[in-house]
């Protein structure tokens, strides 16, 4: 079992920077590539970005490149996702989720945080 615990979203100005942090617990949690999804109204869930369980390797969607680093702290468990330049467009729930490889795809998740608001205000 993996829990995820995520914080770190609010409200924020475009242009502006957030920083989501996903607590991560579970005896095999560190064996798990880490990875950011979001949600907007009306839309379906699209990947953000990932990390290798041993922070070796990361990947970003072409949508946030240049603006969204994903990060992982293995001594606490935690993975982040720094998101700077904030579009409107990004406001969407945001998720960090596990898996036990490499991929892109929301259904090779197996485990999912709660979900966090993110609003970029224009």
């Amino acid at each position: 079992q993996v829990q995820l615990v995520e914080s770190g979203g609010g409200l924020v100005q475009a242009g502006g920077s957030l920083r989501l942090s996903c607590a991560a617990s579970g005896r095999t949690v560190n064996r798990y590539y880490m990875g950011w999804f979001r949600q907007a109204p009306g839309k379906e869930r699209e990947f953000v970005a990932r990390i290798s369980w041993n922070g070796g390797s990361t990947y970003a969607a072409d949508s946030v490149k240049g603006r969204f680093t994903i990060s992982r702290d293995s001594g606490k468990n935690t993975a982040y996702l720094q998101m700077n330049s904030l579009k409107p467009e990004d406001t969407a729930v945001y998720y960090c989720a596990a898996s036990p490889f490499e991929s892109s795809d929301s259904s090779a998740y197996i485990y999912w945080g709660q979900g966090t608001q993110v609003t970029v205000s224009s």
